[in-house]
């Protein structure tokens, strides 16, 4: 008999059957008669043999951190022992059988990742008992024993219970029992039954249908890759799941094994599959993320496979990753993570190259027609319809052509031979500093770039055969560069790459209708080149320590001389590298109504072409940081920035176009209401000017509405759903005095809303006109009946009964959060420049909930009055923005006030207003 386990060490030390098997015997033997009571304590013994050797697996582990092939097998070791002795004790003690028919026979198999001998700690215990026909009477009785014997030992167990023809016709028609069956392995019981049904599997299920296998098992994996966010670049994988991760290095296995019948991983070498050091880039990346599963297994104490943030930080310290230059032991844990999700990924290309060659015939795949075939292919060959070399030292002999192969692929529209890419990553080293200066491989990368057809494809194959790190030495730095954030859902070099594939999606028009004003600008665009290689570059010097985007403007002022670009075009794409984020920060977080704000970013933009590109740039970069981030509201906030600084430009500095825009506007609303001009000033009389720039005409006409219906009435609540916004529009009405602002922040977060934006306007007879935009925690819509009237109802409570609202919020638990596993040093600016009239206060914390209303009810205890506030959440990090005077309108310019607000606004940030509630 073949040893289990061969490379497995000091298994006594996991678990002693021998001495575990005798104490069972000796328990028998003291309690012959009573099976209730003897199944209760071999239970009791198998349990602490467990614990036991659940405590060595852990000691090993903890030992050695990144081993987790050893760990899981000896886990897996521990299970198959665990079985044996409760089969033993089962048919000798509890249930014995005198003279068996041959209908009396049973075995145990081992089916899935534990029949290949892998175990993570709290993963499922699959396996089969399998009979020659149907049950009898005495195998019923043993498996149902064992199986309640298996679940008060506390282990999670799939099961099945088969004759050998049912387990036959199962395997044909399931791909599922199929591949658990491929792996299926013997682990105690009649022996001869096992050699029975393998062959039978061997023959009847396996044979001639090792290509419809093949084809199923990859279109399950490609399902499972879309689940799952379809990269291997998700900043939370799933390490067993995801693209990159554990299954899909099974995978590989089980399809070798069921093309060409090899026992375990390193005979792929032998059948042509992997070549030497392939196999070891397999046995490296399946050590390591069998580690990482453990962990996650160990941390938790249940079968989590997702490596959340917080659990990110845990198992980084368990591994023994720390700090070194400029990259947190986390970034490194994490960077390593993706890297060996990318080898996972390279060797799957490979493998499954090589298994086309061996099953298809020449000339079974898909070659473009006779008439489509490029002529021009620099050299290159076709393979089947793919691009391919000539000669394996093809590279060798120009390493040029390592650059120049992924032009003449997206130039055709071909698929690069697997083959070619192997070559590529293994003479990816020929690119040296003169290669780099090249002007053929400059010319040949920038069509790359900046390709009408498909760059994202065509980039991601460079960067995954290592010719995009090795020709832009700067890239490789981010490659594989995760931000340990909740912004950011992928990585750099994975985030850059969707951008400039969002970037030609949105010039091919296929975007239009989530980004009509960058389609519109991109047909405007006269350096297109330039948007190009600044959407390559904006993140390029992230990890380095310092603000990336001052060192990302020299990374850019150094590099695009050698991609070919002029000095204007290499000053353009500096500048826009330098302030990438100038729009999104100037949209999201400054009041667009307010003048000043428009002319200071017009001042650092100075040009219509620059803003156009600009506004493509800002929104490919935030499209690109995962999905959900983009949404209509920051559309609609980008785009009025946009519009009020082209005006600005268009006119010069002038503020002729506001007061024009402010009549249009009036005019607009006086025909929407069908008013008589007499009882219109009357109206429009009430208002600043700041509410009219502030406001887009649908809410005028909603709030004008609105106040009219109120008449005198001291309070007024309206609340409706507002698509445009993907938000919920509340409106106060109400006689205006301090505190109205901290109040309705209260009631709102006691409804269950979160305020993403407001905007606070008091008429010129002291009447509060106030807008808020409500989502729930989660940025979901916030608009069915009964939610609407809770937070009419709110409101109501907190202005009318001035006491209750704190005792309130105290009795409400503020529900934890992922931002929790992050620690954000709260950060309060103060300043008098940004705008003529007010004072702007810019709070930087970690998000949590009301914490907009702490901040509030510092404002207030600071007797300030609040007239716009705006809201920007990246992640677990949020930015309040105040625009506030003091009570009797000035900005706050005395130096002890500012110091006092700044320290009141720093405590509310860190908590400590909220801690009285987070206790409660």
């Amino acid at each position: 008999m073949v040893m289990q386990f061969p490379s497995l060490g000091s298994r006594r030390a996991i678990i002693d059957r021998r001495a575990i098997s005798d104490s069972i015997n000796a328990l028998a033997q003291e309690h012959r008669g009573d099976p209730i009571k003897l199944r209760g304590l071999i239970v009791k013994e198998l349990k602490a043999a467990l614990e036991h050797g659940r405590e060595d697996v852990a000691r090993r582990l903890e030992a050695k951190p990144t081993r987790g092939r050893e760990a899981v097998t000896a886990f897996a070791f521990l299970i198959d022992q665990i079985l044996r002795l409760l089969y033993d004790a089962t048919t000798h003690h509890l249930y014995p059988a005198g003279n068996r028919s041959t209908g009396e026979r049973i075995v145990l198999i081992a089916v899935g990742g534990y029949g290949r001998g892998e175990m993570a700690p709290h993963s499922d215990v699959d396996i089969g008992f399998i009979t020659p026909w149907k049950p009898t009477g005495w195998t019923e009785q043993i498996i149902e024993s064992m199986l309640y014997s298996l679940w008060d030992l506390g282990l999670k167990v799939g099961h099945s219970s088969r004759s050998i023809d049912e387990t036959m016709r199962m395997a044909k028609a399931d791909l599922t029992v199929r591949t658990a069956l491929l792996e299926a392995r013997y682990v105690w019981g009649d022996r001869a039954l096992y050699e029975e049904v393998a062959v039978r599997f061997d023959s009847e299920i396996m044979q001639g249908t090792a290509r419809t296998f093949v084809t199923e098992k990859l279109e399950e994996r490609d399902e499972r890759h879309r689940r799952m966010g379809d990269s291997r670049y998700v900043v939370e994988p799933n390490v067993k799941e995801g693209k990159g991760g554990l299954r899909d290095l099974h995978t590989l296995f089980w399809i070798g094994k069921y093309v060409n019948r090899v026992k375990s991983v390193a005979e792929l070498v032998d059948v042509g599959l992997l070549t030497q050091s392939e196999l070891r880039q397999f046995q490296k990346a399946e050590d390591f993320l069998w580690a990482v599963r453990c962990h996650l297994h160990m941390i938790t104490g249940r079968a989590e496979d997702r490596l959340t943030f917080d659990l990110q930080l845990e198992t980084a310290t368990r591994m023994h990753f720390t700090a070194r230059a400029g990259r947190s032991g986390v970034e490194r844990f994490m960077r390593y993570y993706f890297l060996n999700a990318k080898a996972v990924g390279d060797l799957t290309a490979v493998f499954l190259a090589h298994l086309d060659d061996q099953l298809a015939e020449r000339g079974r795949r898909y070659i473009p027609s006779i008439f489509r075939r490029p002529k021009k292919l620099d050299g290159f060959v076709l393979d089947r319809g793919r691009l391919a070399l000539p000669s394996d030292d093809f590279f060798q002999a120009d390493p040029v052509r390592l650059v120049e192969i992924f032009a003449v692929a997206d130039r055709h529209g071909l698929q690069i031979h697997p083959s070619a890419m192997r070559a590529a990553s293994r003479d990816a080293g020929l690119i040296t500093a003169k290669v780099r200066k090249d002007a053929r491989a400059n010319a040949a990368f920038m069509d790359v770039l900046t390709s009408p057809r498909d760059p994202e494809t065509v980039l991601r194959w460079m960067n995954e055969s290592t010719v995009f790190g090795r020709f832009i030495p700067d890239f490789r730095r981010v490659v594989a560069q995760m931000q340990f954030d909740m912004y950011h859902h992928y990585t750099v070099d994975e985030h850059t790459i969707r951008a400039v594939g969002l970037l030609a999606r949105i010039e091919k028009g296929e975007l239009a209708t989530d980004h009509p004003l960058a389609t519109e600008l991109m047909g405007k665009i006269l350096s297109r080149r330039v948007l190009y290689v600044a959407v390559l570059l904006h993140d390029i010097a992230k990890g380095r320590g310092g603000d990336h985007s001052i060192l990302g403007a020299e990374v850019a002022e150094h590099l695009c001389p050698r991609l070919g670009l002029t000095a204007a075009e290499t000053e353009t794409v500096a500048w826009l590298v330098r302030y990438h984020l100038l729009m999104s920060a100037t949209a999201f977080k400054r009041d667009l109504a307010d003048y000043k704000t428009i002319l200071d970013f017009v001042e650092v933009v100075q040009s219509p072409e620059r803003l156009r590109l600009l506004l493509c740039l800002t929104v490919v970069d935030i499209r690109a940081v995962g999905p959900g981030v983009w949404n209509s509201w920051k559309r609609q906030l980008l785009g009025d920035l946009y519009d009020a600084a082209e005006e600005v430009l268009r006119l010069g500095h002038k503020q002729k176009g506001r007061s024009e825009r402010v009549a249009a506007k009036q005019e607009a609303l006086r025909e929407a209401l069908g008013m008589d001009e007499a009882t219109f000033a009357a109206f429009s009389g009430r208002m600043p000017e700041s509410y009219w720039i502030a406001e887009p005409d649908d809410i005028l006409v909603h709030n004008a509405r609105h106040i009219l219906e109120a008449g005198d009435s001291s309070l007024s609540i309206a609340a409706q759903y507002y698509p445009q916004r993907g938000a919920t529009l509340v409106t106060v009405y109400a006689t205006d005095h301090p505190g109205l602002f901290y109040r309705i922040a209260g009631a709102i977060h006691l409804a269950g809303g979160n305020i993403i934006d407001a905007r606070i306007h008091t008429t010129r007879d002291g009447v509060a006109i106030d807008n808020f935009l409500v989502q729930d925690p989660l940025g979901g819509a916030f608009h069915s009946p009964e939610q609407l009237a809770r937070i009419k109802a709110a409101i109501e409570d907190s202005l009318s009964n001035r006491h209750r609202m704190i005792t309130k919020l105290e009795a409400r638990p503020l529900p934890r959060t992922r931002a929790e596993a992050f620690r954000i040093e709260p950060n309060v600016l103060i300043d008098n420049k940004a705008s003529n009239r007010f004072t702007v206060i810019e709070v930087n914390a970690r998000d949590r909930p009301a914490l907009l209303f702490s901040l509030a009810n510092a404002l207030f205890q600071s007797k300030v009055t609040v007239h716009s506030a705006h809201v920007a959440t990246y992640g677990e990090r949020a930015v309040d923005t105040f625009y506030v005077t003091d009570l009797l309108g000035g900005k706050i310019e005395s130096k002890a006030r500012l110091q006092t607000l700044e320290r009141r606004l720093l405590e509310a940030a860190g908590g400590e207003v909220g801690e009285a509630l987070e206790r409660a």
